[in-house]
């Protein structure tokens, strides 16, 4: 099992504090990617192809414990009294989070110092793009569907063709480098561009604008993330 861990060691992604502007030819790849309104979508059940799941599993551990008290635990709640906090003026309202209530049955995962870093990371990109805090659930609740908030390199045999990174964006279909993709704020911005791009998505149940921007073989999937995507973004914000 340790070599079988080990193989998987150069699949989790760097932890650089760069900060890569998109390229021109980036934003004009990103342009195609969803320019026409989707129709919304029934809801389809199904999860992340199971090799892929175990890929991500067994390159980071599965259900490992946070590594510090400041990570946010699976049992933490949205707290509705969030505006009467010590710090009002600093937390979004759960009802600008999910404005439209959850849809299905709702996922969650205990974070490591990891994945709240990238958490981190999603949020504050959702900031200076302008989605504000709609957009930044939107960007996690996809986060956590597509890499459970790691920022994964290449993941050998079982990866997803050439998917890469916090939202396993592929460098074939215009989203940009390796390099590009595994930096977690260049790829924040590349979603959040594209999620700009989508007609409604303000309004939209959140697995669909998502799915406009992922254009995934399992477009219900993002919807189980919304609630801890929601208090995520309220801790972090």
């Amino acid at each position: 099992m340790k070599s079988h861990f080990t193989r998987w060691l150069p699949a989790i992604a760097k932890t650089s504090n760069r900060r890569t502007a998109l390229t021109l030819a980036g934003v004009v790849a990103l342009g195609g990617l969803a320019l026409a309104p989707a129709a919304y979508p029934g809801p389809l059940t199904g999860g992340p192809h199971p090799d892929a799941v175990a890929a991500i599993d067994l390159a980071t551990g599965k259900n490992r414990a946070p590594e510090s008290t400041d990570a946010v635990t699976a049992t933490e709640p949205v707290r509705a009294d969030a505006a009467e906090s010590d710090e009002p003026s600093e937390k979004p309202a759960v009802d600008r989070l999910v404005p439209h209530g959850v849809q299905g049955a709702q996922s969650r995962i205990t974070l490591d110092d990891a994945q709240l870093a990238n958490a981190r990371a999603i949020v504050e990109t959702a900031k200076e793009t302008g989605v504000g805090e709609r957009g930044a659930v939107i960007g996690v609740a996809t986060a956590l569907q597509e890499s459970k908030l790691y920022n994964l390199g290449h993941l050998g045999a079982v990866n997803d063709h050439d998917s890469q990174g916090l939202f396993q964006q592929r460098p074939s279909t215009g989203w940009g480098s390796p390099e590009q993709i595994t930096d977690p704020e260049y790829a924040s911005t590349a979603f959040f561009e594209a999620l700009k791009d989508v007609r409604g998505w303000q309004e939209a149940p959140l697995t669909v604008a998502a799915q406009t921007v992922q254009v995934s073989a399992y477009p219900f999937a993002y919807a189980q993330w919304e609630e801890q995507a929601a208090e995520i973004v309220q801790r972090v914000w």
